[in-house]
């Protein structure tokens, strides 16, 4: 059986964001794994009349084809302890269905979340990329795990900046912003830096 991926989107009121993201992201994922694509704008089509009012996640699963779409009613996470982890076992450069060694990494931290650290580097969180707030700017870390689509969208616009972040750097921030294809920044599902718990 060929290996699942999964792609979240963002569906507001009946509308697709981002897609153009979330194609290229595909796209990569097919042409390393099988060397074919997908179209994702039959999505449009695919949507239901009962789901095209309100913020609902589309999560779409595929390999070779599209094997499943699910939209299922969104809410933002509460985010009331994160934990600075240890994560050099972890691989995640496509976004694979199968996330049980992230599950199990966070059911262990006994945290909402964490921030992954791979070789001192800091990575991403559990579901989300990372953006660290210092009185300079917005900085996203060089060394993510995974390539968002918000992350990439940010980034594109000129609204977030890359930055090699170190563990030992993180002190030098005053927050950290979790966002990925259904959070924005403004959405503010933040933590300040001295609330983090370090597990390392």
């Amino acid at each position: 059986m060929n290996t699942l991926f999964s792609e979240a989107i963002k569906l507001k009121d009946g509308v697709l964001y981002n897609l153009d993201y979330h194609q290229m992201r595909v796209n990569r994922t097919l042409q390393q794994f099988f060397g074919t694509s997908i179209d994702l704008s039959v999505l449009a089509q695919l949507i239901p009349e009962d789901k095209k009012s309100g913020l609902y996640k589309c999560r779409v699963l595929y390999n070779t084809r599209i094997v499943s779409v699910e939209c299922t009613p969104y809410q933002f996470r509460s985010i009331q302890s994160v934990g600075v982890v240890n994560a050099n076992h972890i691989s995640y450069d496509y976004k694979y269905a199968d996330r049980s060694d992230l599950n199990r990494l966070l059911e262990k931290s006994g945290c909402d979340d964490m921030i992954l650290i791979k070789d001192r580097l800091v990575t991403d969180a559990s579901f989300a990329n990372l953006v660290f707030q210092s009185p300079n700017g917005l900085y996203t870390p060089t060394s993510y795990l995974l390539r968002g689509t918000k992350r990439e969208y940010l980034l594109d616009k000129g609204l977030i900046q890359e930055r090699e972040i170190r563990q030992e750097d993180l002190t030098q921030y005053e927050r950290v912003f979790f966002i990925n294809a259904l959070i924005d920044l403004e959405d503010n599902i933040s933590m300040d830096i001295q609330s983090l718990r370090y597990l390392t």
